[in-house]
């Protein structure tokens, strides 16, 4: 037990290190038009999945909108993404 303990924190320690390496999109770059709101929160939540396989192989496919509403678009992304789940 203790030994997948410590091999748990292992891995918590260097996924959040290589995580803080991450490279992060330039906020006014991603402002061009009005920002998303719930509506279309719930409509990238219901093809995250897609969007998730096509960020994978292309550069200039997101799965969550940068330039959103805040928590409206997050309330519709989860409500998008409960439905396409089941709940």
């Amino acid at each position: 037990m203790k030994t997948q303990f410590k091999s748990l924190i292992t891995f918590l320690v260097i996924l959040i290190l290589f995580t803080s390496c991450a490279e992060v999109a330039n906020i006014e770059d991603c402002i061009t038009d009005e920002p998303y709101g719930f509506f279309f929160g719930i409509w990238h939540g219901m093809i995250a999945p897609v969007s998730f396989v096509l960020s994978v192989f292309l550069d200039d496919v997101a799965m969550y909108a940068v330039n959103n509403t805040g928590g409206w678009y997050d309330f519709g992304f989860v409500i998008g993404a409960g439905i396409l789940f089941g709940g």
